[in-house]
């Protein structure tokens, strides 16, 4: 590993900070080196490690006062701002250290209560750490490297052999008082030390200046790396062969047997020439099975992934067979070492849901499981970087994690454990909803509808810049389709799976508006008309249900009617027509998909501005009522307009609508001709 540091840079980031208040130098040069280290994921992933640095700021009446500026809760050190350096004062800081004992309530209270800025984020759990050592400047990773050399059973003698005595070597204790006191003593037994090893957990270096702890802190990586790669050719492990097997069709089945009750999770899959290799070890069971690399995972990933053996000539009955006993085992097993190590601990937890995070299938890859598509990545990312430290600690010697003991108390930490029913869910968090027509109008109106209501959205529409804007706007994927084309939407539901690793339901919204006389329609528009407006209704349908029978675990399907589809227009039956196909269409689907938890329903809308229909023929259609264009939307018994925006939150009510199949929903300020009967 090599150092980042440019004085140039530096200086530039000295200078972006020159005029913002409670900024000095200090604290711009803490915000260059903590980004060094946050943006290396060989160092730190998503907010992991800290960094701190002892300075002198000004508080509210105009004194000088030290402070110790130190990363805040919440705060990734990639992206850190001044900001998330809360300062607390240290004057009294110190002073903590003559307790005997000090809860991690009162830890965080103590901390808080010494903050220049009450507004400040809440300071790391490790600022005692950081406030006992002397050093200005201190950096925490947990680098890959280093957690491969003392994630090891002999680590101290590793890391004598590696680093002599230029770390110290800090024997397990969990983040808090105990590990900030134990650390302080280890250094000051040793006081020549450039940092600390803390082992199952990480590193600390520190130093006078900015350059002289992060180049410290990239040296002792490097000579980890090095240390590891002399060793590659002392150890071969035998590579089980590999099988593939379709991801697509192991998706749902596996996404519908993690789902209980009204949890859901998404699925990302990972490959790569590191997982793969690792994936086909012969020791798998064995490597795989020893815990995190270290503590601070657990609460993403689990103790403990699940491990598939799924073969190729497996059908969907067997795969699902198979999950089923091996998802059985694991949540028996996460329930009883709960129970033992609770009862241990004579604590009584909040018990978390007893699913993996991690499941591991040779032949296929890594699948990671979140809440959202994030806390999915999150995890492969994690398991990623763990498979990495397994690899690189079992050519040093043998990989060996912390005890199921140890990995409880970070796992339920009370910390942890005080959040639990703070934050309630949106009620779609954990869905998956696939929208056509999403690049504007009602189908644009339905992402960010649906994206409100927590939902993670597949967007399609055949106009890719404004679907590109639209799907930007509100962070999800989107896809280029032509909804007329059923081999398109089969291949696009196929890619929505692979994403998210199946679906919950859909909003099939695209459509396009023929006008003419229905005696005088050419049959190829008329033909055009029922490809967009009817049989693109029926392939997404079709391809979505395939889905959710895998899944088994319910969902919805959600159709954009037309009023036309009740009360046709003179001239718009080459659109009425087909609309009034795709009523009959979602009841078909209510009857047939009710015994699987699947319900079908319609919104039926009408005069919104979504651009269907062309300034000239709105104009046209006004006119002939006597009306001007405003006077024609507001054309109801409400005598109000209908938004884009109403339509959608009709979609979103008949997505969270438990009891309700086979419904058409009107949404058009009052059209007593368009109600259906």
């Amino acid at each position: 590993m090599q150092s980042r540091w440019s004085d140039a840079d530096a200086q530039a980031t000295i200078e972006r900070y020159r005029d913002e208040p409670q900024v000095n130098e200090d604290v711009a040069l803490r915000v260059y080196t903590s980004r060094l280290i946050g943006q290396d994921p060989a160092l730190v992933l998503h907010g992991g490690g800290n960094t701190s640095v002892k300075t002198t700021l000004v508080d509210d009446i105009g004194d000088e006062v030290p402070v110790l500026c130190v990363k805040g809760s919440g705060w990734d050190l990639g992206t850190i701002e001044p900001a998330g350096l809360p300062a607390v004062r240290i004057g009294s800081l110190g002073a903590l250290r003559d307790r005997d004992v000090l809860s991690d309530e009162d830890m965080v209270n103590a901390q808080r209560t010494r903050l220049i800025d009450s507004s400040s984020p809440n300071p790391s759990v490790e600022t005692l750490l950081h406030g006992f050592l002397p050093h200005k400047f201190i950096d925490h990773s947990h680098a890959d490297a280093i957690l491969a050399l003392i994630d090891q059973p002999d680590a101290e003698a590793i890391c004598k052999e590696v680093y002599g005595d230029r770390l110290a070597v800090v024997p397990y204790v969990m983040a808090g008082f105990t590990l900030a006191k134990l650390a302080a003593e280890t250094y000051e037994n040793n006081p020549d030390v450039e940092g600390l090893l803390l082992l199952k957990h990480g590193l600390f270096t520190f130093g006078d200046t900015a350059k002289e702890s992060y180049e410290r802190h990239i040296q002792a990586v490097d000579a980890a790396e090095r240390f590891a790669s002399g060793k590659t050719g002392g150890v071969q492990v035998a590579r089980g062969s590999l099988e593939p097997c379709a991801y697509e069709a192991l998706a749902p089945i596996l996404r519908g047997k993690l789902g209980a009750g009204e949890r859901r999770y998404l699925l990302t899959l990972r490959r790569g020439p590191a997982i793969d290799p690792f994936l086909g070890r012969t020791d798998l069971a064995s490597v795989s099975q020893r815990g995190p690399a270290t503590p601070d995972h657990v609460i993403r990933t689990k103790r403990l992934p699940l491990l598939l053996d799924i073969m190729p000539t497996m059908d969907g009955a067997a795969i699902g067979a198979h999950i089923d006993e091996r998802l059985a085992s694991y949540r028996e097993d996460y329930v009883a070492y709960v129970e033992r190590e609770a009862n241990y601990k004579e604590r009584r937890v909040a018990q978390l849901d007893p699913d993996p995070r991690i499941i591991l299938v040779p032949g296929l890859g890594l699948i990671a499981a979140g809440t959202s598509e994030k806390a999915a990545r999150i995890g492969a990312d994690i398991y990623e970087h763990t498979i990495s430290v397994i690899e690189a600690a079992e050519v040093v010697g043998c990989y060996e994690a912390l005890p199921a003991r140890d990995l409880f108390d970070m796992e339920y930490w009370s910390l942890e454990q005080a959040k639990l029913g703070k934050a309630s869910p949106k009620p779609l968090e954990g869905r998956v909803v696939y929208i056509t027509g999403a690049a504007r109008g009602i189908g644009a109106a339905c992402a960010r509808a649906f994206a409100a209501a927590g939902a993670s959205l597949y967007l399609t529409d055949r106009d890719e810049t404004p679907l590109r804007d639209v799907a930007a706007s509100i962070g999800a994927p989107f896809e280029v389709v032509d909804v007329a084309s059923e081999e398109k939407v089969r291949a696009s539901i196929d890619h929505s799976v692979r994403t998210f690793g199946g679906l919950d339901g859909f909003v099939s919204n695209a459509g396009i508006a023929p006008q003419g006389p229905i005696d005088s329609v050419a049959t190829e528009e008329l033909k055009r008309s029922f490809e967009v407006n009817f049989f693109s209704h029926q392939y997404l349908a079709s391809a979505a249900v395939r889905v959710l029978r895998a899944q088994g675990v319910g969902g919805f399907l959600l159709f954009n009617a037309s009023k036309a589809a009740f009360n046709p227009g003179k001239g718009l039956g080459a659109y009425a027509v087909p609309k009034a196909a795709v009523v009959a269409l979602m009841k078909q689907y209510a009857i047939e998909c009710g015994d699987i938890g699947v319900r079908s329903n319609a919104v039926n809308a009408d005069r919104i501005r979504t651009g269907l229909l062309d300034p000239d023929d709105i104009e046209r259609r006004a006119a002939a009522r006597g009306l001007d264009a405003d006077a024609y939307y507001r054309s109801n018994l409400l005598s109000r307009e209908v938004a884009a925006e109403d339509v959608a939150n009709a979609f979103v009510s008949l997505a969270l609508a438990p009891s309700t199949t086979g419904c058409v929903v009107t949404v058009d300020g009052g059209n007593i001709a368009a109600s259906p009967r």
